[in-house]
């Protein structure tokens, strides 16, 4: 779970807006097809764990887009999450495996309360585990964060006990659209 920062350039925030989630679509696949990679050279690397609710953003994502078939290579699911244990490896696998790739990973992440619920689409490496203060190789080209919970007093552990299913599913619901238009349009 990375932590969302005021001071990080933001290039999109999707709320319930269907418009913001339609043009955040055009604008993921004007940058696929103004690169110089291959369908099969584009990654959706999820990372989160499966055992916490708060943190289990990436690895529903993940899950839902191999359910609809997406056209690109999909890493972190419900089943075999990527996470902080084994983040180093898989990114040691698609290194070995791929010799360019193009990378969308995808997070959970704390904000502020009135963006508890928004997405964000930023570019640049996602840097996970920043919450929670764990060093994490950064990842990805473009990242998306979910904003998940809201930052307070108590401890960043605590929030991700704290957090509703509701809005981790509505979350990954939108991402999942957003990825989901963009390799169908």
């Amino acid at each position: 779970m990375s932590q969302y920062n005021r001071e990080e350039i933001q290039i999109y925030s999707v709320d319930s807006n269907d418009k913001s989630t339609e043009n955040l679509a055009l604008i993921m696949k004007e940058l696929i097809r103004s690169s110089s990679y291959k369908i099969e050279d584009i990654i959706i690397l999820c990372v989160g764990s499966d055992r916490s609710v708060g943190d289990s953003l990436g690895p529903l994502v993940g899950t839902m887009l191999k359910e609809h078939k997406v056209p690109y290579q999909v890493y972190g699911t419900l089943e075999t999450p990527v996470h902080a244990f084994n983040l180093k490896d898989t990114l040691k696998d698609i290194k070995k495996q791929f010799k360019k790739t193009l990378i969308f990973s995808i997070d959970a992440c704390l904000g502020e309360q009135n963006q508890v619920g928004h997405v964000l689409f930023k570019e640049g490496p996602l840097v996970p585990g920043k919450a929670l203060k764990k060093v994490l190789p950064e990842v990805g080209d473009y990242h998306f964060s979910g904003v998940v919970n809201y930052i307070d007093p108590l401890p960043t552990m605590q929030f991700l006990n704290d957090t509703r299913l509701y809005t981790v599913m509505n979350l990954a619901k939108k991402i999942v659209t957003i990825i989901v238009k963009s390799a169908n349009e």
